[in-house]
């Protein structure tokens, strides 16, 4: 081998750097997972993002069969990828083929026939009922997805990190018994979000946005381990840790109390940290005009993060060597509660820090930033919802069965 590239946990990982994959079966799981509207694909980015696996996966000599997955059962994105591999032809600049079968006779018989440099793209895995379950890694080697293709390919490739956090066959199963390898994809995010975890220090999170569970699990982490040297909260976010210490927080009361009390216990085991700081005040929309209030007497709701704790916030964000920005500081979707995380971005880009967009709505302020600006981002991950196991220090079984695959296929050669 060439040489490791990543490791997870302090286990290793092998790459496409690794392996030679010339006249060789590779069977890669993406995430080409996509918003559906009306059976039509609305937005792209995330089969834009396999592009470069893909295309290296072909110059370097392989025939190559694509897995995916596209919404849930009884869910009105659960459709067929075959409009996904239309639109991956024409990213690609060449032919991807697509089949409507996954692990039958017409699957397994395309996929023996295949030559150098061509692509075939699986249907939908979810249109398997067993590909639905999350199982132990003993039981993922037993279905019946696993044992009829798995004996039909030389290596897997592991790309799709936005599902890594499922103990699913096609994400976790293949590599536990076929020599797994990462993707590109799966790579630059074990990087990018390791950064964030171990990077020089002072290390600061901005934690904001609506989602509290995956805020106040992330946040519990961080303190626990001691990974942050500052959380700054925005958003919902910091409204529930401000009712948690028992403030008012307007309008905001009535949301907390009827969908997050369940979450007050643990905010309020939070409130010894003295690193993780709430907003001073706020913009709040007071009879449909705004005003700046403190946070100690919120009145109407509050929707941005006041001038107050932009000035604070960013003389951290100036003294910090490794950023990661996790959600909007304030209702992003109104113009007029935007500034707050506009200000957060550029005082982290006009850091010398090493910085970090962790995903979510954060990355469509993006266009507000300057284009030298946005050349400063250290990594803008895609990941969704296993950023936030990873950055919370979760299990992640897609990623932990390509170490396994590496103990058992590379170690020592």
């Amino acid at each position: 081998m060439s040489g490791v590239t990543i490791s997870y946990n302090g286990k290793n990982i092998a790459t496409l750097d690794d392996v030679d994959l010339t006249n060789k079966k590779v069977l890669a799981r993406v995430d080409i997972n996509s918003p559906i509207k009306d059976n039509e694909i609305m937005d792209t980015s995330r089969i834009r993002s396999h592009v470069k696996t893909i295309k290296e996966l072909v110059e370097l000599g392989s025939k190559l069969v694509i897995m995916s997955h596209q919404g849930r059962p009884g869910e009105n994105d659960f459709i067929s990828l075959k409009k996904h591999s239309e639109i991956l032809s024409k990213m690609l600049g060449f032919n991807v083929e697509f089949i409507s079968d996954i692990i039958g006779p017409e699957a397994r018989k395309r996929i023996a026939t295949l030559e150098v440099g061509e692509v075939l793209v699986l249907e939908n895995t979810r249109f398997l009922s067993e590909e639905n379950i999350e199982m132990p890694f003993e039981q993922l080697i037993e279905t019946n997805f696993v044992k009829k293709l798995s004996p039909l390919f030389n290596y897997y490739v592991g790309d799709a990190f936005a599902s890594s956090h499922r103990s699913q066959a096609s994400i976790a199963g293949f590599p536990l018994v076929i020599p797994g390898i990462a993707g590109r994809v799966m790579e630059e995010e074990i990087k990018g979000l390791s950064k964030a975890l171990h990077g020089e220090r002072p290390r600061t999170f901005f934690i904001g946005g609506a989602k509290l569970s995956d805020a106040i699990k992330i946040i519990s982490h961080l303190v626990k381990s001691n990974k942050a040297d500052y959380i700054l909260t925005g958003g919902l976010v910091s409204l529930l840790i401000l009712k948690a210490k028992g403030f008012n927080v307007g309008s905001a009361e009535k949301i907390i109390n009827e969908k997050f009390t369940h979450l007050i216990p643990e905010t309020k085991a939070l409130l010894n940290y003295e690193n993780i700081i709430v907003p001073e005040d706020f913009i709040s929309e007071v009879n449909n005009g705004t005003e700046v209030v403190s946070a100690k007497e919120i009145k109407g709701a509050a929707k941005d993060i006041g001038p107050e704790t932009i000035s604070k916030y960013s003389e951290i964000l100036k003294n910090s060597k490794t950023i990661v920005m996790r959600g909007p500081a304030g209702v992003i979707e109104d113009e007029r509660f935007k500034a707050g995380t506009i200000k957060m971005a550029e005082a982290s880009l006009n850091s010398n820090a090493y910085v970090i967009f962790g995903g979510g709505h954060f990355i469509s302020i993006l266009d507000d930033l300057s284009p030298w600006l946005r050349k400063k981002i250290g990594y803008i991950s895609t990941g969704g919802g296993a950023v936030v196991y990873f950055l919370s220090g979760e299990k992640m079984p897609g990623i932990e069965a390509l170490t396994l695959s590496y103990e058992k296929f590379f170690k020592g050669i």
